[in-house]
């Protein structure tokens, strides 16, 4: 239980530190024939820091609830 506790530490930490990420697709504009033409779309993918901070709250519980056993 130590280490998921740990684990939910990092990754609540870097959730509230990163609250946004960008990807990109292909996306076909123009096929004629041989000739294709590609565009890069990109895509956004965001969330609240708040649940990075509860997420670390909950690691905290864990690694606290393992201590004391």
């Amino acid at each position: 239980m130590k280490t998921t506790g740990f684990a939910l530490l990092v990754v609540g930490l870097l959730l509230t530190l990163f609250t946004t990420f960008k990807y990109f697709t292909k996306e076909k504009v123009v096929d004629i024939g041989k000739v294709e033409i590609t565009a890069d779309k990109g895509h956004n993918v965001s969330w609240s820091p708040i649940i990075g901070i509860g997420i670390m709250i909950i690691g905290g519980i864990v690694l606290y609830s393992d201590s004391r056993k």
